[in-house]
């Protein structure tokens, strides 16, 4: 089976940049837009609470270390619904969020030899590495310090060392004068891809422990679906999304359902290496061990809203948040929409935090008076 993966790039004006990656697969990519909120069964007046989330502080209940807010002056309060046995959470909590503060999170293909090493000078930051070895079973540092590269740039290896990293460079920012008010003051957190998992732990939806693992799952599930079938990546660059598409409609009438081309990825940026044609349909088989991982795993309501890559939305109910994560290694990223909107509601101030400045610069491509700084580790 040959299939490719197509990037697109716009040289054009800040706010209109925009790229599209597509590929060939059997069957065509459909993002449909999860529900906002949710139809709840009538239900007596003593069986709805209103409580403040268990996340507000980013602490878990299994005792591990949080990356939320000291500062418990901002707290939200939100409606949960007891139906059975299960707590229902409006979905629609944070949609009218308006963002002055953001925490961007880096995506794989952000990994390079020799991250993490500020880390080891912070005490909390050099813990997570400790944690993940235990939870890994190999030494996380040793290959993000020494590689070699190609181990590094594997899926199973990039992604749960993007992961610790990024979050050890919360911790950098913590230890640092002013970091915590810092820290204090976001209200809006997201990620690339691999990087929407580390924007819920630092958001408190689920512990450190607990994101590693699925982030560990989640690249062996990945990079066995890369190698059940063979896909490739290259960037168009030129063009806007809706040529692009009329570009896959017409290359799929002449071919065969196996060699179908897909959009998988809107960003503003040279893609990044990668092992497979990710968020596209290639990346089905990973879905059913992602669906039982999160299936198993205690996901609580974020603290702030933390923005889908599926639809470019927040949402609350962690029901649905594990439903988006699965179908998330299948579904186009939505982040060149997701940029947008954060910036067209008023953000004024954006961090990445973790290896490389990726981010930054899509950013700095939509809008150049965009304020973002690099927390690196």
């Amino acid at each position: 089976m040959r299939s490719l993966l197509f990037h697109h790039h716009l040289h054009c004006s800040p706010c209109h940049c925009l790229r599209s990656s597509i590929l060939r697969k059997p069957s065509s990519l459909v993002s449909a837009a999860m529900a906002s909120s949710l139809a709840l069964p009538a239900i007596s007046p003593n069986r709805i609470s209103f409580a403040a989330s268990e996340a507000l502080n980013g602490c878990c209940r299994n005792g591990a270390r949080g990356f939320g807010i000291k500062n418990f002056g901002r707290s939200r309060v939100f409606m949960s619904v007891s139906v059975g046995s299960q707590t229902v959470v409006d979905d629609s909590l944070f949609a009218d969020y308006k963002p002055s503060a953001a925490f961007l999170f880096p995506g794989q293909g952000a990994q390079a030899v020799g991250m993490g090493k500020e880390a080891q000078s912070v005490s909390a930051a050099a813990e997570l590495y400790k944690k993940a070895n235990d939870i890994l079973g190999y030494d996380l540092l040793e290959l993000c310090l020494s590689g070699p590269k190609e181990k590094l740039d594997s899926t199973v290896i990039s992604q749960p060392a993007i992961y610790v990293t990024s979050l050890a460079a919360v911790e950098m920012l913590r230890a640092r004068d002013g970091g915590q008010q810092i820290i204090d003051a976001v209200d809006v957190t997201c990620g690339l891809s691999l990087g929407e998992y580390t924007a819920l732990a630092f958001s408190g939806a689920f512990s450190f422990e607990d994101g590693l693992k699925l982030v560990k799952l989640r690249g062996e599930a990945m990079q066995e679906a890369s190698d059940a079938a063979k896909s490739a990546m290259v960037s168009i660059i030129g063009l806007d999304s809706d040529k692009v598409q009329q570009l896959c409609d017409a290359a799929n009438q002449e071919v065969d359902e196996t060699e179908k081309v897909q959009i998988a990825n809107f960003l503003c940026t040279v893609r990044l290496a990668v092992a497979g044609a990710f968020h596209t349909s290639f990346m089905e088989p990973a879905v059913s061990r992602l669906e039982a991982a999160l299936a198993a795993t205690e996901i609580r309501t974020p603290r702030i809203p933390v923005i889908s890559n599926v639809d470019a939305q927040p949402h609350a109910d962690p029901a649905t948040i594990k439903k988006i994560l699965a179908r998330q290694v299948t579904s186009p990223v939505q982040w060149e929409t997701t940029v947008k909107t954060l910036l067209s509601k008023g953000l004024k101030k954006s961090y990445e935090l973790g290896p490389g400045k990726v981010i930054a610069g899509i950013v700095k491509r939509m809008d150049r008076g965009a304020e973002i700084e690099n927390i690196g580790a």
